[in-house]
């Protein structure tokens, strides 16, 4: 299978989408899961509760945010697989992010939790054909191929490991 085009998601994504280096997204799901377990293991736990400027995120608010997330993209990709053309509306990650209480959260449980709804991710990618894979639907008031989800939710958290590296260690 190919790698979703520009014309299959909404400019706003291709960020996420082209740091996915695999043109295989089952093969991106293996190789990028183990990264970003890697990466978050490694966080020193001084840095957990660090915002590199008043009004950012702390580390352990990126990563609720990159759980948070997934959830919702492969929610998405869950929908429109099975054909269900329903619009669906955008999120407010600072909404989010604000109402998680994460400051009282265990890292290891946090990195758990990541890793178990990356495992569902997986689980439902790998369960869906060709065909489905090419399905569209409308999120956000634009088009997105399940496909390409896939590969936003690979691309996001690789994005704000990123972002975790060069500004939070």
């Amino acid at each position: 299978m190919a790698r979703p085009s520009a014309q299959d998601y909404a400019e706003f994504y291709h960020t996420y989408v082209s740091l996915v280096p695999e043109d295989d997204i089952l093969q991106a799901f293996t190789s990028q899961t183990t990264a970003t377990l890697e990466f978050l293991d490694e966080i020193p736990e001084e840095k957990l509760d660090y915002a590199y400027a008043t009004g950012k995120w702390t580390v352990r608010q990126v990563l609720q945010h990159m759980t948070d997330a997934e959830r919702i993209f492969a929610y998405r990709a869950l929908r429109f697989a099975r054909k269900d053309i329903t619009p669906l509306p955008g999120f407010e990650e600072n909404a989010y992010a604000a109402e998680a209480n994460v400051a009282h959260r265990d890292w290891v449980d946090m990195i758990e939790e990541f890793q178990l709804v990356r495992l569902a991710s997986e689980h439902l990618f790998r369960s869906l054909n060709e065909e489905e894979l090419q399905r569209k639907g409308v999120a956000s008031n634009a088009p997105i191929t399940v496909l390409s989800l896939g590969y936003i939710i690979i691309g996001h958290a690789m994005h704000h490991q990123r972002v975790i590296a060069e500004r939070y260690l």
